[in-house]
């Protein structure tokens, strides 16, 4: 079966073609100024879940997430986190990238900031203004939205009916109320950072006065939010690329701004398919930072492990509203649970006596292939997570129904089935089925803080070279290391 994926633009189900050799993939990232929540989780591991399908198919894959690193919310938490917009970007990347790694996420290809690409950011603004499509006033440049013809195309919204966008010292620079910046002029005033301020943050004017700003042939200034999006995609993949994946609640005005910048400046359309992935509810209300109603990543994986948080984050389509609930939650355990002990029964019969080469049991080597049969159905389905994990549990049936009806077990339907958990619940849901025994991990974290001390000694020598190889090789099986003024920290 080939995979098909619901387009938001066109509202089309269709036969996914990817444009070259490799599928290009496009996430639109965090705001660095909010620790991750379970919301944002929901949109990594659609994401992460569609990169894993498409590696599973045969396909390569150029994933680029990126980081949105100078914000007005950023600056709010200047004195919480850092003395500066930029160490708050800092602090949280790091953060969040340790969140990403705890979900077991893949790693993107790529994992650009707005900082690194300012360059881009200014190169693309010239364009739009060369082509007519953009205007400056006061040192800032706003896209017309009337100079677009498909303005509104995405969330098909009418430009006369458009509410205003942007803050209100803007409007009076701009000619049409819907125009958004692509570059502001100056730094940031203290006003606009206020409402986003918490207790522990440091005085307005003197959070304001670390404000990152860039020269440009309009003056010191900073990035307009949306063109970050389309210069940083546009580098990183093409002018046309195969998939971009957002929240629901970036149709507009976010992606449809995206769509005008990117499309007006290349003659292109920006993306093949356009995959929004639905919110996340705590009662009637979205999971958000703004609204305080939110659980974190980091709370998620110590309360409920990643196994569990995959597991119920993936049970509903990526396309749908998920509730979050503690009855949800307790469901998912129980369905992880499921599954793994029906893994580690097979794990243990297969690698035991009771294993024989001449049994056979066609009723179970016949539910292995049809789960994969019906697997790979949902999966192409638009990536159908709630089936794809259905054709597990009757997997899981048929092995208990197995073992708990033979003497002698069928080794190779066993195999056949641990394969079958492996690929597709370990490879493409992202699921650990197996516990690693505490005295394994206690042996790896001993010798993990001896790698990390010989490191030390090289870094005192001054052999960074042969420092950052030792830190490189630590990554390379999986363990994040982070240096702090307390000396470096890692996770397994």
């Amino acid at each position: 079966m080939t995979l098909r994926l619901h387009d938001t633009l066109s509202g089309e189900t269709t036969d996914f073609e990817p444009i070259g050799d490799a599928v290009t993939l496009y996430l639109c990232g965090l705001t660095t100024s909010d620790p991750a929540h379970l919301g944002h989780a929901r949109v990594w591991l659609h994401t992460d879940v569609l990169h894993r399908w498409l590696e599973y198919s045969g396909y390569e894959v150029r994933h680029v997430e990126n980081f949105t690193d100078v914000n007005e919310k950023v600056l709010a938490r200047v004195g919480e986190v850092g003395d500066s917009e930029a160490d708050v970007g800092r602090h949280y990347v790091a953060e969040f990238l340790d969140d990403m790694r705890s979900l077991r996420l893949k790693r993107a290809t790529v994992y650009p900031r707005v900082t690194e690409h300012v360059e881009e950011v200014v190169a693309m603004v010239e364009t739009l203004l060369e082509k007519g499509y953009a205007y400056e006033s006061n040192g800032s440049v706003y896209f017309d939205v009337t100079s677009f013809e498909d303005y509104g195309k995405l969330s098909g919204q009418q430009i006369d009916e458009l509410e205003a966008q942007g803050p209100e010292d803007e409007r009076s620079e701009k000619r049409h109320p819907a125009d958004f910046a692509l570059w502001k002029a100056d730094g940031v005033g203290p006003e606009e950072i206020v409402e986003h301020q918490h207790e522990e943050a440091a005085d307005p004017e003197d959070a304001c006065e670390t404000a990152l700003t860039w020269d440009s042939p309009w003056g010191e200034g900073r990035p307009g939010w949306h063109i970050e999006c389309s210069a940083m995609s546009t580098t990183h993949l093409a002018n046309t690329f195969d998939i971009h994946v957002a929240g629901e609640d970036l149709v507009f005005p976010h992606n449809e701004n995206e769509i005008a910048q990117a499309e007006a400046a290349t003659g292109q359309p920006l993306t093949n398919h356009w995959l929004h992935v639905g919110l996340l509810e705590t009662g009637d209300e979205k999971m958000s930072s703004s609204l305080g109603n939110f659980y974190t990543v980091e709370e998620g994986i110590e309360k409920f492990g990643a196994d569990v948080v995959r597991t119920f984050l993936l049970s509903a389509t990526y396309s749908e509203k998920q509730a979050y609930s503690e009855a949800a939650i307790e469901e998912a355990q129980e369905r992880f649970e499921r599954l793994e002990r029906g893994y580690e029964r097979a794990v243990a019969v297969a690698d035991s006596p009771d294993s024989k080469t001449k049994v056979r049991d066609d009723s179970l080597r016949s539910a292995v292939a049809t789960a994969r049969e019906e697997f790979g159905r949902a999966m192409d389905d638009d990536l159908n997570t709630r089936e794809a994990f259905a054709a597990l549990l009757e997997l899981t049936s048929a092995v208990h129904e197995h073992l708990d009806s033979y003497d002698d077990a069928d080794y190779q339907g066993l195999r056949s089935a641990i394969e079958a958990y492996d690929k597709l619940g370990g490879g493409v849901l992202g699921l650990r089925f197996g516990a690693t025994e505490a005295g394994d991990v206690t042996i790896a974290e001993e010798l993990v803080e001896l790698v990390l001390e010989v490191r030390e000694q090289q870094r005192a020598a001054g052999n960074y070279e042969q420092a950052d190889e030792l830190r490189a090789d630590l990554e390379s099986i999986g363990v994040e290391v982070q240096d702090t003024d307390e000396g470096p920290e890692f996770r397994l």
